[in-house]
């Protein structure tokens, strides 16, 4: 028989769901596991694969489970993304516009993320165009959240996150002048990497700023 501190702590749960903020930050956590988990995964079901002579998306088109992997995991992460995005990210700045738009910017990137793993290169021409507007959105959401965060005074994330940002676009720029792997799959691992790690940190202080 439940007692009635068990009742009690039940209906404190159930009339204090988690705030918009929390639970952005949990999707945040769960963004690189989902999606480096499935390129893992996709990559070790398929030998055959090479850092410097393949693109990422080739994994999506390997028949068998090795699509299943590759294409199934950048939806999941995609949408985990927009949910770190539209709820916790518009949450944190929700007084600032600024903040607002980088959120914004930064949920459309992960729609694109998502429109990868859905169109995968055998339907090339709406592959090619999602697969350009996640990289290069990525990248300009760093920026405009940057700048959101100086308006804040946030000096150390913005710091961090202009940095980010740069190291987000580099890898395309230098490839493009360096030509330094004959495809891109290294360019596009690191810029995912990089926006990974953004999106931790960011989700460890929306959950400190939650509890504060």
């Amino acid at each position: 028989m439940i007692n009635s501190p068990s009742l009690q702590k039940i209906g404190a749960a159930l009339s204090n769901p988690p705030s918009l903020q929390k639970t952005g930050a949990v999707c945040g956590f769960a963004v690189p596991v989902a999606a480096f988990g499935s390129i893992g995964a996709a990559i070790v079901s398929y030998p055959e694969f090479s850092w410097t002579n393949n693109a990422l998306s080739d994994l999506g088109v390997v028949p068998g489970i090795t699509a299943i992997f590759f294409n199934l995991g950048l939806v999941i992460a995609g949408l985990l993304c927009f949910f770190f995005a539209a709820a916790g990210l518009l949450s944190y700045f929700k007084n600032s516009a600024a903040g607002k738009i980088g959120a914004i910017v930064f949920a459309a990137a992960a729609v694109w993320l998502a429109a990868i793993g859905i169109f995968n290169k055998n339907i090339w021409a709406i592959h090619f165009a999602v697969a350009v507007l996640f990289f290069v959105t990525l990248p300009i959401a760093l920026w405009v959240l940057t700048a959101a965060l100086y308006l804040r005074r946030e000096m150390k994330l913005v710091v961090f996150t202009l940095v980010f940002s740069f190291v987000a676009a580099a890898p395309w720029l230098l490839y493009f002048i360096v030509r330094y792997a004959p495809n891109i799959a290294i360019p596009e691992i690191i810029s995912g990497f990089v926006g990974a790690i953004w999106i931790v940190v960011i989700s460890f202080k929306m959950l400190k700023t939650e509890r504060s």
